[in-house]
């Protein structure tokens, strides 16, 4: 118990406190918004680096080398726990946005922070809105912030590390519209951080594997026409193989 307090004494210490900060970084950003991406990025980072350190838990990253270092990319992962974003987020190595829940965009402070790291606030239920969120990530990209989807859309509860819900095929319209690399990213054990044992957090061994870049338009027609099922393979085979 005493890690999940330790970490909500953290995020929420940090929310409350960086009242000033936050400020400080509007102000930057008036004057030089690339400059506050970069202060914002790491101030959040180091939070996050934090909170995981806080959980004890050690992670596996494979297939790093795969990520594209030249160019913003959409990433695709599977999503199993909270944790997901802090564990996918230290690793990127450029200016990553992350497509979150539109309830998200109501809670106070966060969503400030989340703006200032181009995160965009999908409203799945109204499709005018969630094609302008798509809209939206595809020129992110363009202006070279890469972007992260949790395609199925919501954790997946599943006990099996390998069950994942259907990917939404809309989220890959990002990809196609910025025309930019797909990287698959599989994580697996990370539910056994927080989810598996409600309310308690406790250290896990985590496995963060970056597949190879797809790049839709070298696919043949029909994998193109179904790029969600495709990228969601590739994300399986992944899973099956740290699984062991």
């Amino acid at each position: 118990m005493i890690r999940f307090i330790l970490t909500c004494i953290v995020v929420i210490g940090f929310l409350v406190l960086s009242i000033p900060v936050l400020i400080a970084e509007w102000i930057i950003g008036k004057f030089s918004p690339q400059t506050r991406d970069t202060s914002s990025l790491k101030i959040v980072l180091a939070v996050f680096r934090l909170c995981i350190r806080i959980t004890g838990s050690t992670v596996t990253v494979i297939g790093e080398e795969n990520v594209p270092r030249d160019t913003p990319v959409l990433y695709i992962a599977n999503h199993r726990s909270f944790f997901d974003v802090l564990l996918t987020y230290v690793r990127v190595p450029r200016c990553t946005g992350y497509i979150a829940k539109y309830e998200m965009k109501n809670i106070p402070l966060l969503n400030c922070w989340m703006r200032y790291l181009h995160c965009i606030f999908l409203n799945r239920e109204d499709i005018r809105q969630g094609m302008k969120s798509i809209l939206e990530a595809a020129e992110e990209i363009k202006r070279g912030v890469s972007i992260c989807i949790f395609p199925e859309g919501t954790r997946t509860k599943d006990t099996a590390e390998t069950e994942m819900l259907p990917f939404h095929k809309g989220s890959f319209k990002i990809a196609s519209k910025a025309r930019c690399p797909i990287v698959p990213i599989a994580l697996t054990n990370t539910s056994a951080i927080f989810e598996d044992h409600l309310p308690l957090i406790k250290p896990a061994h985590v496995t963060f594997e970056y597949g190879k870049p797809i790049y839709p338009d070298s696919l043949d027609k029909e994998d193109q026409k179904n790029l969600e099922r495709y990228t969601q393979n590739v994300i399986l085979e992944m899973l099956r193989k740290n699984q062991k």
